[in-house]
């Protein structure tokens, strides 16, 4: 989704705007999440831009964008710009923590009894 959102309609109030534009972003994202996923690819990731105009869009992250919209709405501007890509996604492996001082204490505590 690449598009530039107007905020201003001669018969629309602009709350009813801000509400269509949220639900435009929304239902884009809940469209390509349900896609089928490629082999070997764990989950749809996305790629976000936010801004006045397309030249002066900014990366963000997809939990942002509701807040961008909201700040945009503050500054009262009549436009902007939002760029949804959808990309493959892969999980990594959180490092487990290393406590070694617990594990030696635990295993002083098994050869006193």
């Amino acid at each position: 989704m690449k598009k530039t959102f107007e905020l201003t309609h001669p018969k629309i109030k602009a709350a009813r705007m801000i509400d269509a534009v949220k639900h435009d972003v929304k239902k884009y994202i809940k469209r390509e999440r349900k896609k089928t996923l490629p082999a070997g690819v764990d989950f749809w990731d996305f790629d976000c831009q936010f801004g006045n105009t397309k030249d002066a869009a900014e990366v963000v992250h997809l939990t942002e964008i509701n807040s961008k919209i909201d700040a945009a709405v503050k500054l009262e501007l009549t436009s902007f710009y939002i760029e949804i890509l959808a990309k493959e996604g892969f999980r990594s492996v959180k490092p487990m923590p290393e406590d070694e001082d617990e594990s030696e204490e635990e295993l002083d505590y098994e050869e006193e009894e």
